[in-house]
């Protein structure tokens, strides 16, 4: 082999040597693209699933949902919240109005851990038009004690004006059904929207009061506790304006003043919803098959009761809270004067409502002089 054949072998050695060096040299570059490509696809997937999940979002139907509540009766909204996030459905949203009175820091952190993609979590408090109701006798609740809370929800129309529709809701209570199904409900020209108080309309003394007192028969006097709100109509119909001016006039005597002044303002303008969005504990009576909200009206309380009936409910809900253990104390702290005391107030609540049909001045007795009480339909 001549030295020309050498030089030419070595250099075809080298040039294959370069080709390969070259080749990988291309390979890793492509892996490394490629690498990188599939390491930027994988963090621009969840900014693109969060996105697309608040793009989701905002496509749906908003259901506005308010709370009234003070400091002690936040243990009882929570269970609340428990419930109504477990079974709300998915195809809407939700905004949680809480209404608040005095709510502690440590409170509002426990209430705001429910806020999550299909819940948001929302305080406000009450503006000053309810500062003309005062701590009077007849503007007590079951005429035992008196707290503002109770005050809240016949202002809701005119402090949110970004709403048209809205639910409320006491603090005593628990929803294993869909609250989407009750904000659905067509209000048409409805005030609002509610359940027969079967407190009221099964009880003599309480259906004596709702007849007597308010003019009302028991069979359509509603519960204040669960509504379906027409706020636009109620702003348009000036409904706060007619509550603070009757108020202030008469100043009825009433065993439930928020409730009693919806009954008869309203009255004429109220859609009544199935029983089964308000179905409140009575022994006497079998339980509901499939409660969608049940309330725990008056003193039928299973934090301070045993026996009462669906406390099945409220404690399955209960437990997953983070106010359970406090719950269990105090119930075990409930105290034979407190329950003596409760039984006291009922009596004396069955007492008034046989005597306040009796008094000079009722809701009926105002309307049968032809003053105007209720608004009436739209002409």
């Amino acid at each position: 082999m001549d030295r020309m054949d050498q030089e030419q072998i070595q250099n075809l050695g080298q040039n294959q040597d370069q080709n390969q060096n070259r080749g990988q040299n291309q390979s890793q570059n492509q892996s490394q693209n490629q690498s990188q490509n599939q390491s930027q696809n994988q963090n621009q997937e969840p900014e693109q699933s969060q996105s697309q999940n608040q793009n989701q979002n905002s496509e749906k139907e908003l259901v506005p949902i308010f709370f009234t509540v003070d400091d002690s009766y936040a243990p009882y909204l929570g269970v609340a919240l428990q419930s109504l996030t477990e079974n709300a459905s998915d195809s809407c949203r939700y905004r949680v109005i809480i209404i608040e009175e005095d709510l502690s820091e440590a409170n509002r952190a426990r209430l705001l851990e429910y806020q999550d993609d299909r819940f948001e979590i929302t305080f406000a408090k009450m503006k000053e038009k309810a500062t003309a109701i005062t701590n009077r006798e007849e503007n007590r609740l079951r005429c035992d004690y008196f707290t503002m809370t109770i005050y809240y929800r016949l202002f809701i129309a005119e402090m949110f004006p970004e709403y048209d529709k809205a639910i409320y809701i006491d603090s005593d209570l628990v929803v294993p059904g869909d609250i989407s199904e009750m904000y659905r409900r067509d209000l048409g020209d409805n005030l609002i929207a509610a359940c027969v108080d079967r407190a009221v309309a099964n009880n003599a003394a309480l259906s004596c009061y709702a007849e007597g007192a308010l003019g009302i028969d028991p069979e359509f006097y509603i519960n204040s506790g669960v509504l379906l709100m027409n706020l636009r109509q109620l702003r348009r119909e000036k409904f706060s304006e007619r509550f603070l001016s009757l108020l202030s006039r008469y100043h009825f005597y009433c065993i439930a003043p928020d409730q009693d002044y919806l009954n008869a303002i309203c009255r004429g303008r109220i859609l009544y919803l199935d029983g089964a969005w308000d179905v409140m504990p009575d022994n006497s009576r079998p339980a509901a098959a499939a409660p969608m909200l049940i309330h725990y009206n008056l003193f039928d309380k299973p934090w301070c009761y045993d026996g009462i009936q669906y406390e099945e409910y409220f404690w399955n809900y209960a437990r997953e809270t983070a106010w359970y253990e406090e719950l269990l104390r105090f119930k075990a702290d409930y105290s034979e004067e407190q329950k003596a005391s409760d039984r006291a107030c009922m009596e004396e609540m069955l007492e008034k409502a046989v005597e306040v049909p009796e008094m000079d001045v009722t809701f009926r007795k105002v309307r049968e002089a032809g003053i105007p009480v209720e608004i009436p339909l739209p002409r």
